[in-house]
């Protein structure tokens, strides 16, 4: 039986919290520091699961007027440069470097940390075995959204902007083929057909779960 949305926020919030009860050993000496941005302006693509991106569309909607038309507009300046081929600072990044929704950032922002200072000749340096329980967590945040996708953070906002695909996946439903250009264009990948091949593949490597033969899901 499909969770409710409200009990599959729940269920990631649980995720996250034993994720980071997992690896707070491997975090032991970081470099990072309030107002160190290098991740949010240099570091590249920001990945989010649909669950993530209601949460965060929520956080949107409920912002002065003022800056959520700002936000709205910085998001599809992203949209426009990531489809070029381009980076960008996260829209989400204020003046003062802090984060706007820091306290719910998706877990591609909290996954980050480094060992070291970084900078454009110097990127993150990470634990493996870190890295490796990431990997997983991100497989549960993917198993618990079963019926959504993943890809960069202003696809993913954009596709529940459209009234008809933000209705089927509230509504639990699973139709891909209702975004299969938008999906195939921008790399979008399908969550269940990862979890499903996963499956049937006893964890070996299947890249024909997502709209263009290539898994993007980090």
């Amino acid at each position: 039986m499909e969770l409710s949305r409200s009990r599959q926020q729940l269920a990631h919030q649980e995720i996250v919290a034993a994720f980071e009860a997992d690896t707070l050993e491997y975090k032991s000496g970081v470099a990072c520091k309030k107002g160190c941005v290098f991740c949010c302006t240099d570091a590249g693509a920001i990945d989010i699961t649909t669950l993530e991106g209601v949460i965060i569309r929520s956080r949107i909607e409920s912002l002065p007027r003022p800056r959520k038309v700002a936000l709205i507009k910085a998001l599809a300046k992203d949209r426009s440069r990531r489809e070029k081929g381009q980076v960008m600072t996260c829209p989400f990044l204020l003046k003062n470097k802090s984060c706007m929704i820091y306290d719910i950032r998706p877990f591609s922002c909290r996954r980050i940390y480094s060992l070291n200072t970084c900078d454009r000749n110097s990127p993150p340096t990470l634990n493996r075995n870190y890295m490796a329980k990431a990997g997983q967590t991100i497989a549960d945040f993917q198993k618990l959204d079963d019926n959504g996708y993943s890809g960069h953070i202003s696809y993913i906002l954009h596709m529940l902007e459209a009234p008809k695909f933000l209705s089927i996946y509230l509504a639990g439903e699973f139709k891909p083929e209702e975004i299969a250009a938008f999906g195939k264009s921008h790399k979008i990948a399908i969550h269940r057909f990862i979890h499903t091949s996963k499956k049937q593949n006893s964890g070996s490597s299947d890249n024909s779960n997502i709209f263009e033969s290539e898994n993007q899901c980090k």
